[in-house]
């Protein structure tokens, strides 16, 4: 969902456009008490708000962006901005989120897939070494080398995934 923040006379307007580009649902509020009330009610992938309110009214301006959460705070401004312009800057910044999170994900999976190289390669040393004690049971022996090829697939694996 998304939501428009702005007193302008076109929001409505504005709103039905972006919902019919974005295919998310679009809610607007005039005011940014009403905006307040719909982000404690609801999430929101992105909220546009018009510039007027933080040059007008920055301290509530203020705590309408400390409420969005994890949406993006899109700053428009409504009265010279066309819908078509409005669109292109919400997109804009719809588009660099993507890549944030994905950026973001991608080095996630990196730091765990390095993490977990590392305890793959303590698995593998411990195994090497507990394979060479003297007078080692051949029971023990048999479960100490499974362990050990399972750790080797394991780091061929990480080391094919990076």
């Amino acid at each position: 969902m998304l939501l428009v923040v702005t007193p302008s006379s076109k929001a409505r307007g504005c709103a039905q456009v972006i919902q019919q580009v974005t295919s998310e649902e679009t809610h607007v509020a005039a005011t940014l008490t009403q905006a307040l009330t719909q982000l404690r009610a609801q999430e929101y992938v992105a909220v546009l708000i018009d510039q007027s309110f933080l040059e007008t009214e920055p301290d509530e301006s203020e705590t309408v962006l400390e409420h969005i959460g994890a949406a993006i705070p899109v700053h428009v401004n409504f009265g010279i901005n066309s819908t078509d312009r409005v669109v292109r800057e919400l997109r804009a910044a719809l588009h660099r989120r993507k890549k944030e999170v994905l950026r973001a994900r991608q080095d996630a999976q990196q730091a765990l897939r390095n993490e977990l190289k590392s305890t793959v390669t303590a698995l593998l040393l411990s195994c090497e070494i507990a394979l060479q004690v003297p007078g080692l049971h051949s029971i023990a022996e048999a479960k100490m080398r499974t362990v050990y090829e399972l750790a080797q697939e394991m780091g061929v694996k990480l080391d094919s995934s990076s």
